[in-house]
């Protein structure tokens, strides 16, 4: 096959194209009205050229004649993911290859759905609002999946073309320029991918080859053939459009959905495999890469050496942290929450990355995690918001609905001093209110009940209930719940957004002067007065301190300062952040018992030993 790109490749005068297609006899593409044969090669892969053709031709495989199927690896779906693919413009390298990303250990994550992040719902939007961000002072975006699905709206994990991106966000074209105008930005760029499952509407993959099997399922359809007959390819296939993503369009970092439902036993797991082509690319040119696995195994491997029996990737999601905080802000109890009751957890999260590693889960009935030592903090990505802990609440409603402004004050402040990564979601630097929902557009009436059905279940399990805590279940296929779930940035102009959006970019701003003390450094954490108020001591001199009142309660308390002198620099109750004045003076923290309000929090810094 001589190194040829799965898919259709323009070529001067020409487009080749190559399929596998091991379930076939004979493969043609057709193509301006008539059908071109496709010569065999070894293991079911088909490959010719089609002299004439060229970029922005309709065409479709026809598999023995008789189905007449898109491409499994189409770059295009103008049609949508019942039409037939397109050729697009072969991608030359990025324009910006020299630009290299800050390293992870210094980023702050900007999660979005290219959707709902703007009224208009595409790339060329999200461009225009690239300085707002810039503003704010993240340092990454994070695109939710833009692989094409059914229909106009959905999450993106229910992609069926993993090569193609969806046409109504600008297609390939559209994501190229935003991630160049990323990069002229400063901001470094991550793509969500799914490589667990393929969505449930127009997937035709399984009709070419073993893309799929039965020995194994996942929550949200067949998981992917990693270790039967066939699988070799079926990992090509997913190698090379992770490497496509990272060399061709110039994408930064890859955020695996859900590798806890990647079920691979093979002595060389896809994985590992995937890491070492990252790192062998990485090698080639210089540029930097990473990928951050989702996972909700606390899975130490998932980031280990591969030398040392670990899988190889640089960082992953680690939800207790949101968890442990969500309990002490919203009481909440229900499901997961039931094993973060001990405010203990919180500080675990803190420091380890991973509260739970090898205790007895009362959620899950058995232990669950392993110990993380050896691994720096900044291999974790922590939140307090993102799109399943906000989506998966009934409603989509966000921390604004189910805390205080105090309480998402104190929020902030634990996030962005954190040693971890920390990621934000669109729309929660300013305190957004507007939820957001799960959203499908399918066009099988039988498929979207039964999402509705499956919705309804996995919240059931997720939370013990589908009671709404921030509003009613919502009917995934309305469209007024995808339209429900656009934010409106504008009210930043208003009280208390303003507030909240001014506390945002103080503490980024804080977090990019002196993150270098304590980033990556496991800090020291402290429970005072019955666990209400938390104390941490950031970086390796414990320069700085972070204390924090988790109770909605009042607390009297004297501030464990301990030797030297201290100086206040972030206060939760300052009147610029919404607050109705400054407990400590910002010169002389009391020395004396002083009164804490409720989700009260300060950044205090120290003067002399």
């Amino acid at each position: 096959m001589n190194g040829l790109a799965l898919g259709a490749t323009a070529i001067e005068g020409a487009v080749a194209f190559l399929v596998w297609a091991p379930n076939a006899r004979v493969v043609e593409v057709e193509l301006s009205g008539r059908r071109i044969p496709l010569r065999a090669e070894a293991l079911g892969y088909f490959a010719g050229q089609v002299p004439g053709a060229g970029p922005g031709d309709r065409y479709w495989f026809v598999l023995d004649g008789r189905d007449r199927l898109p491409d499994p690896a189409s770059r295009a779906q103008p049609d949508g993911v019942h039409g037939p693919s397109a050729v697009v413009e072969s991608c030359a390298a990025p324009d910006d290859r020299r630009w290299r990303p800050p390293p992870l250990s210094r980023w702050v994550i900007y999660e979005l759905h290219v959707g709902t992040f703007t009224r208009e719902g595409t790339f060329a939007a999200a461009i225009e609002a690239l300085p707002r961000l810039c503003e704010l002072g993240v340092s990454a975006i994070e695109l939710m999946p833009v692989a094409a699905f059914p229909g106009a709206r959905n999450w993106g994990y229910d992609g069926v073309f993993p090569y193609a991106v969806h046409e109504a966000y600008g297609g390939v074209s559209g994501l190229r320029a935003f991630v160049r105008a990323c990069h002229r930005a400063g901001l470094a760029v991550v793509l969500d991918v799914v490589y667990n499952h393929l969505g449930p509407e127009g997937c035709v993959l399984p009709r070419f080859g073993p893309y799929t099997t039965g020995r194994y399922h996942t929550p949200w359809g067949h998981a992917i053939n990693y270790d039967g007959p066939g699988s070799d390819e079926v990992r090509r296939y997913f190698i090379d459009n992770a490497l496509m993503w990272l060399d061709e369009l110039g994408v930064d970092g890859l955020r695996l959905d859900a590798v806890h439902a990647i079920v691979d036993p093979t002595p060389r797991p896809f994985l590992a495999e995937l890491s070492e082509r990252v790192e062998a690319l990485v090698r080639a040119d210089g540029c930097p890469r990473v990928l951050i696995a989702e996972s909700d195994a606390n899975d130490p491997r998932l980031v280990r050496p591969r030398a040392s029996g670990g899988l190889g990737l640089h960082a992953v999601w680690a939800d207790d942290f949101h968890h442990a905080l969500h309990v002490r802000l919203t009481s909440d109890r229900r499901g997961v929450f039931a094993d973060f009751d001990d405010p203990w957890l919180l500080t675990e999260a803190i420091t380890e990355g991973f509260a739970y590693r090898g205790q007895y889960s009362r959620f899950r009935r058995r232990r669950h995690g392993a110990p993380t030592e050896g691994l720096s903090p900044a291999t974790f990505v922590v939140c307090t918001q993102n799109h399943d802990q906000v989506g998966n609440q009934a409603g989509g409603a966000r921390l604004g609905g189910l805390t205080t402004l105090a309480g998402q004050r104190l929020a902030a402040a634990l996030l962005l001093t954190s040693p971890h990564v920390p990621l934000l979601f669109m729309g929660q630097e300013y305190g957004e209110r507007r939820p957001f929902a799960y959203f499908t557009s399918h066009g099988d009436p039988k498929l979207a009940e039964a999402v509705r059905k499956g919705r309804r279940k996995e919240l059931r399990q997720l939370l013990g209930s589908v009671e709404a805590r921030g509003g009613e279940l919502e009917d995934p296929q309305q469209e007024s719940t995808f339209e429900g779930s656009r934010i409106e940035p504008s009210v930043i102009e208003r009280s208390p957004h303003r507030e909240l959006w001014a506390l945002y970019r103080r503490l980024l701003r804080f977090r990019r002067a002196h993150g270098h003390e304590f980033v990556g450094v496991r800090p020291r954490c402290e429970l005072h007065d019955g666990d209400h108020v938390l104390v941490v001591h950031l970086g390796h001199h414990e320069r700085w301190m972070l204390v924090a009142n988790l109770s909605a309660e009042e607390r009297r308390i004297l501030l464990p300062l301990g030797e030297g002198r201290w100086t206040c620099v972030i206060e939760g109750e300052d009147p610029c952040f919404g607050g109705r004045g400054q407990v400590l003076d910002p010169m002389r923290p009391s020395s004396d018992p002083i009164v804490l309000p409720g989700a009260w929090f300060a950044v205090l810094r120290r003067l002399s030993p």
